[in-house]
This record gives C-alpha cells, structure tokens and sequence, in this order.
C-alpha cells in the first residue's frame, strides 16, 4: 500500500503573501473579485495542466476562508510552477536567496483583512498629510468612519485583502457614498512611500 501525506501550511505566513504577489504579476491582475478567481483557474488549467477549484484559489487570497486556515502543500506547488517554474519548496528558498528588496516584504508590518473580526477598527495613513479610520464590515469589505485631507469620505467602502506599512495600498469595488449611482472602481493610495501609518485601534 502506498500512502500519499499531504502537508498543510498556514495561509497567512509571508512567503505566501510573497506568491500571491508573484501569481498576480504573472497574470495581470489583482485577484479581487469571483470573477478574477475563475479566469486564473482557467489559465491554470490551460497552462500548467492543472485543476485547482475557484474556492481553493479564493482561500489562499482570503477571499473566503469557509473555515479554512491552512493551504496543501498540493495548491502550493501549482501556484508555484505558475508563477516562478518551481516548486513550493523551491519557491521558498528563491524568495529566501533574493536580495534586500524583496526581503523587506519579510519585515513589513502587515494586517490581513481575514485576521480581523467584524466591527475592528484601522487607523491608515499616507503622505503628505491623509489619515482615515476604517471599521471591518465582513467579507474583505470595509466602510471609512472618519478622513482627514483625503478624497476618500465617511460612509464610503471598499474592499481590501491586506494593509501593509510602507506599501501602496490598493482599494478594490470602492463606492463613494456622495456618488452612489456611479459604477465602483479602485482606489490606490501612497504611490510613492505606501502607506505611513497602520494602526489596529481599540
């Protein structure tokens, strides 16, 4: 009898964080809505041979957890071979070889939206002089509380994966509420130098 172990790897570690980057460099795109996740599968399957269903995709993104914190190692080595040739394992050790760029993604102080519990509190901000608060909702989704010198106002809302010091901050299905009859669109802020402050209020 043989016996096939599968090993399972905690989804928000950073060099996961890492792949999810690489994958979408490699297709295009943010992964940001159902839509995105099903277009990948597809690529996948026509590029790599492989099958990976849309909600293992969502999973790793944190799209939507169902429950799940963990990745197979399976899922992993796929993703890999799609985004860098090689796999997890090698995948692991490229990120961890490559140089002082790519290393402070390590260091990077990082909130996951799939870590928060409903009603959490964030604190962001951005050069020169932009400050919001901004209260979980649920599913990825976020509304702003309260902004100072930024376009974005009270009662708008957004979706969001992750919140990283230092990096640009890219806002997703983002609905202005002084214009609600307009289609949503994203919102990307701190350009330059990401963003400048990141708190967790309580």
């Amino acid at each position: 009898m043989i016996i096939f172990v599968t090993m399972s790897i905690q989804r928000d570690i950073p060099q996961i964080i890492a792949l999810r980057e690489r994958v979408e460099g490699r297709f295009g795109k943010r992964l940001a809505v159902h839509a995105d996740f099903l277009a990948l599968v597809a690529v996948i399957e026509m590029e790599q041979r492989q099958h990976i269903s849309e909600s293992t995709l969502e999973r790793v993104w944190g799209y939507s957890t169902r429950g799940y914190d963990t990745i197979s190692q399976r899922t992993l080595d796929v993703l890999s071979q799609y985004a860098a040739g090689c796999y997890w394992k090698d995948f692991c050790e490229q990120i961890h070889a490559e140089s002082e760029c790519e290393s402070e993604l390590f260091d990077a102080e990082h909130i996951a939206s799939s870590e928060l519990s409903v009603g959490a509190r964030l604190q962001i901000g951005w050069l020169p002089d932009r400050l919001c608060v901004v209260r979980y909702l649920g599913n990825n989704r976020f509304v702003a509380e309260h902004c100072e010198n930024s376009k974005m106002q009270k009662g708008d809302t957004f979706s969001c994966l992750q919140f990283a010091l230092g990096k640009e901050l890219i806002l997703t299905d983002f609905h202005q509420v002084a214009t609600p009859n307009t289609n949503h669109h994203s919102y990307i802020v701190g350009t330059q130098n990401g963003l400048t402050t990141l708190r967790l209020l309580h």
